[in-house]
């Protein structure tokens, strides 16, 4: 406390302390103006940075699906379209589901030009100087953490438009924000075939990473703010998204992890509201069903069997 506080609370009694304590807390926000520093780092342009961060660990996680690289070298074509839909599929799938053309957003001349030279220097940069720079751990963290910036900032705005679209759709706004976040997920089975792989067990409606669910979870708090429903302002609400997604991707992608922060409370909800298996017990079935699905040793007399049929061809071949 100011001496004058001390005062205060010694003249009226110890009743009113925290009634100081509050006007010492609104002091010390007001003089570090926390509403003017989320109102200017909502509105802060994306373009370049954050954007160019975006695009950078988009098409480095798109060079290490398998076959990519092959890809690259026999169909220059669809390694770019493959990369283009990393980079943009979220806009093109909000744009099908609201009705717009699913090109609309090729128009924006820059944004392609700086994510195409991005897919050229990833996947053709002599002696792979710029992935190595691009992939060195200390470098990878800043980006994924500017990279989540713009995520957040996309599912604020896809559930903004949605609002427009439709004022009382809360879930079309839960919906097309969830698409904005995580719609280059969504699209993974789609870019499979373009590389020639399709792998349906790798849908992520099925296994949902962590920035898929964060999205979800992310999607519905913007539309509970966009009803009024939510004592938070939209800046304040997208200040701390950001800060836990950047923290969270940091965090993961530092300890190559692939879990969620999420695990433990979904699986608790789940096995309380869908009589889902708690982790453990998922895992202790999986361990006592493995030797169920064990292949089965070939007997002896049987291998003895093959073992004699092939020499018989071998020795026939040479004959002949």
């Amino acid at each position: 406390f100011k001496v004058e506080d001390r005062a205060c609370v010694h003249e009226q009694g110890p009743g009113k302390a925290n009634t100081c304590d509050r006007q010492n807390i609104m002091e010390v926000l007001d003089a570090l103006n926390l509403g003017e520093i989320t109102q200017y780092f909502s509105k802060m342009a994306m373009f370049p940075v954050f954007d160019l961060a975006y695009y950078i660990v988009s098409i480095l996680y798109l060079k290490y699906e398998p076959g990519a690289v092959e890809v690259s070298r026999r169909s220059p074509v669809a390694s770019w379209l493959c990369a283009m839909l990393y980079c943009f599929g979220s806009y093109i799938l909000a744009d099908i589901m609201l009705g717009l053309s699913p090109i609309d957003y090729f128009h924006n001349n820059s944004h392609i030009l700086l994510a195409s030279a991005v897919w050229y220097l990833i996947f053709y940069c002599p002696f792979n100087l710029f992935y190595k720079c691009v992939a060195f751990m200390p470098v990878k963290l800043v980006l994924v953490a500017l990279k989540e910036v713009v995520r957040a900032r996309k599912i604020a705005a896809g559930v903004h438009h949605a609002h427009h679209a439709y004022h009382h759709g809360w879930l079309i706004m839960v919906i097309t924000g969830y698409v904005k976040g995580s719609g280059v997920a969504l699209m993974s089975n789609f870019e499979q075939l373009l590389r020639g792989v399709w792998k349906p067990e790798t849908n992520e409606v099925l296994n949902m990473s962590f920035p898929t669910k964060a999205s979800l979870y992310g999607a519905i708090l913007f539309t509970l703010q966009e009803a009024h429903l939510l004592p938070a302002s939209k800046s304040t609400l997208i200040c701390l998204f950001t800060l836990f997604m950047a923290t969270s991707k940091v965090f993961m992608t530092a300890r190559h992890s692939h879990g969620s922060p999420f695990a433990l409370v979904e699986s608790w909800i789940c096995h309380l509201l869908f009589g889902s298996p708690l982790g453990n017990e998922d895992a202790h079935e999986h361990h006592h069903a493995a030797p169920a699905v064990a292949p089965v040793p070939l007997s002896p007399a049987k291998n003895k069997e093959e073992l004699s049929e092939g020499t018989r061809k071998r020795k026939s071949k040479k004959a002949e």
